[in-house]
């Protein structure tokens, strides 16, 4: 049986209600205003905790990437985008004050070393690793130096670079995340059935990030056994912006928590038994054996 985590005063694992985080990442699109009603949403819904993305610029992209040309609200370059999306201190003190006084745990996933310092500066509960992040060593290791939980995400990555992953962090205070890294990923290529197997390898938490079109396949991975999901949360999903259309909109995220929870009562404890509320109609329908 894999063991649980600890996130934010919340145990997370086998036996224990589903994690749900909703993703902000750059749906925000460089606003705070909208920033502050994807919380809402999130709180709404549900939710456990909303997640955001920190970049240092210009670590985590080449002067080429920065400098070539992406017409878009910014101006007219990629530099211009990745600049305008990404918030400083002062957007994520407000972010840090707007979930403590409405009492929704929120962190970042940290795809550079400065952006792990930059992030603990507001005593977040834990850090989640992007996808993409999953074969930067020294960033894994960077993390760890902060002694909070982590959460891995394991979309673009082979059984072999997890394994490598995992054994670079560690198995303390690790939870795994299934995924497919694709917006929005097509069913056939979510292969869910991998959920329960990395339970099995690793002995770990193991949930689900989902970036697919819809509800139903994601309630299929809280089935199987995922004991956190995770998907994008936007406000409409025409909304301008890469993420917005493998994201889940408000009502979508609540009846998302509402099934999760559902299916969580559903599954019970496998221990195959007759119900009182079985009894009378076993003495209404039964003919031989009652």
């Amino acid at each position: 049986m894999a063991k649980t985590i600890n996130l934010g005063g919340r145990e997370v694992g086998e036996g224990k209600p589903c994690y749900v985080i909703a993703e902000i990442g750059i749906n925000h699109n460089g606003d705070l205003d909208i920033t502050k009603k994807l919380i809402s949403a999130a709180i709404l819904a549900g939710c456990d905790a909303v997640k955001f993305q920190k970049r240092t610029v210009e670590v985590v992209y080449t002067e080429k990437e920065l400098a070539t040309p992406r017409e878009n609200p910014f101006g007219t370059t990629n530099g211009d985008l990745k600049r305008g999306l990404e918030f400083g201190e002062k957007q994520y003190r407000a972010i840090d004050e707007y979930c403590k006084e409405h009492k929704i745990a929120w962190m970042a996933s940290c795809w550079d070393e400065g952006s792990v310092d930059f992030i603990e500066k507001f005593s977040v509960p834990y850090y989640k690793i992007a996808s993409a992040s999953l074969t930067d060593d020294n960033l894994l290791k960077h993390h760890r130096k902060t002694g909070k939980p982590i959460v891995l995400s394991t979309g673009l990555s082979t059984l072999a670079q997890i394994d490598h992953a995992v054994e670079v962090l560690g198995k303390e205070n690790l939870a795994i995340m299934h995924c497919t890294s694709t917006y929005p990923s097509k069913p056939q290529e979510l292969n869910l059935l991998v959920i329960p197997e990395l339970k099995k390898r690793y002995g770990v938490p193991v949930g689900y990030s989902g970036h697919e079109v819809g509800l139903s396949t994601t309630l299929a991975a809280v089935a199987l056994g995922a004991c956190m999901i995770e998907r994008h949360i936007t406000l409409d999903r025409a909304m301008w912006g890469s993420d917005q259309a493998a994201s889940v909109e408000p009502q979508g995220f609540a009846r998302l928590v509402r099934d999760t929870r559902t299916i969580e009562a559903a599954l019970g404890d496998g221990v195959k038994r007759v119900y009182d509320s079985e009894l009378p109609i076993i003495k209404k329908l039964r003919r031989v054996g009652a």
